[in-house]
This record gives structure tokens, C-alpha cells and sequence, in this order.
């Protein structure tokens, strides 16, 4: 008996389109930090020269965004929304730390963060530090950050957009997408990391 010409295309493309959407979830799944305790160790400095550690994803809610100051467009973005929704949460979101680390290490120099950050709140610190040392926090929270070349000299960095909600145990909470409505992120801000938690 002959298979139907036809029938054999459709079940081909079938398997290729099932193989494509496997692979992309699989892509999508990999570049999704993940919900266990931080338990990376490492020494960076935030925008004024202070060490820092590990400690800081321990202790106090946390919002915290993976970028670099040259970003043209989804860092500068999300640094004015956190600003503001730290703005409008008032005394409520007083226990929230905010965190801004630099994938771009070698250009964003603590001097360099300084001014950034505080051009747009006092409330966000600006980390950065050796190269290595970054790559150690990028790559427990499973952040996804690699150079992308540009024209000439220059380059940009193709990383993860998502800004991450850090319970006071050091643990994923939850996430808030690039480009979020206003008022469904202040909400999942305030279930996720302001309102009180189940015992772990």
C-alpha cells in the first residue's frame, strides 16, 4: 500500500514544526532565572566603591535588574519605572532594596554607575566590579548577558529583560516583564514581595 504523497509533506512539516517549537521553549525555559536560594559567592562594589556580597539578596525584599549604562533603549526604561514605582508605593515599599547590576562591567566603572543610577532615584544602587565576578551572579540567577558586535569599535549586550523580585530569603518571587503594565507591576511588587509569605 502507497502512502499518500502528500500525507508524507504533512507529516514531515508536522515534525519540524514540533522540533522548532520544542527548541524554542527550551531557549525561552534557559534564559528564565531560577526560584532557588541564591548561593553564589562573590565580591563586587556598588556605585560608591562599597564591597558588596552575596548578603545583599539576604534580609530585605529586593528589586533587581540585570543591565549596562550604553543600553540604548529597555535599561534606561526600566531604571525610570522602578524609580516610579517606587515613587507611587511611598512608605509601603520602604523595606524594598534596589539593585541595578552592570553585565558591562569593563565600561561601567563605579563612577560611571554612579551617575546613572542617580539620575534617576537615590533608591537604586548601582553594582559592578571585575568581570568574573559579575559573570558569577549573572550565571546563578541563570541570566542571560553576551557581548553583541556593533559598528566599529563598539558593541552592545544582548541579555535578559526581565527584572527580578527577590524575597528577603534570597529566593525568585517572581518576575516582572519588559514592559509590564504600570499598575499589574506595582500589584505583583506588593504580592509577591510586600505582602505577608507562607513560611518556606
Amino acid at each position: 500500500m502507497t502512502r499518500n504523497p502528500l500525507a508524507l509533506a504533512g507529516i514531515c512539516l508536522a515534525g519540524i514544526f514540533v522540533t522548532i517549537l520544542i527548541s524554542i521553549m527550551v531557549a525561552v525555559a534557559a534564559d528564565d532565572p531560577r526560584p532557588g536560594r541564591f548561593r553564589t559567592s562573590f565580591h563586587l562594589v556598588d556605585h560608591t566603591g562599597k564591597p558588596v556580597d552575596q548578603s545583599l539578596f539576604q534580609g530585605s525584599p529586593s528589586l533587581v535588574y540585570f543591565g549596562y549604562t550604553n543600553c540604548p533603549e529597555a535599561c534606561p526604561t526600566t531604571l525610570f519605572e522602578m524609580a516610579d514605582w517606587l515613587r507611587t508605593l511611598g512608605p509601603e515599599g520602604a523595606p524594598l532594596k534596589a539593585y541595578f547590576f552592570s553585565i558591562d562591567p569593563e565600561r561601567d566603572t563605579p563612577e560611571v554607575m554612579k551617575g546613572y543610577v542617580e539620575a534617576f532615584t537615590d533608591r537604586i544602587t548601582g553594582i559592578t566590579g571585575d568581570p568574573a565576578e559579575m559573570k558569577k551572579v549573572a550565571d546563578g540567577w541563570m541570566i542571560h548577558a553576551e557581548k553583541e558586535a556593533s559598528s566599529g569599535r563598539d558593541y552592545h549586550m544582548n541579555h535578559t529583560l526581565s527584572l527580578m523580585l527577590i524575597g528577603a530569603d534570597g529566593r525568585l518571587k517572581g518576575m516582572i516583564p519588559y514592559g509590564m503594565d504600570r499598575d499589574a507591576a506595582i500589584e505583583r511588587i506588593r504580592s509577591a514581595l510586600l505582602s505577608p509569605q507562607p513560611n518556606a
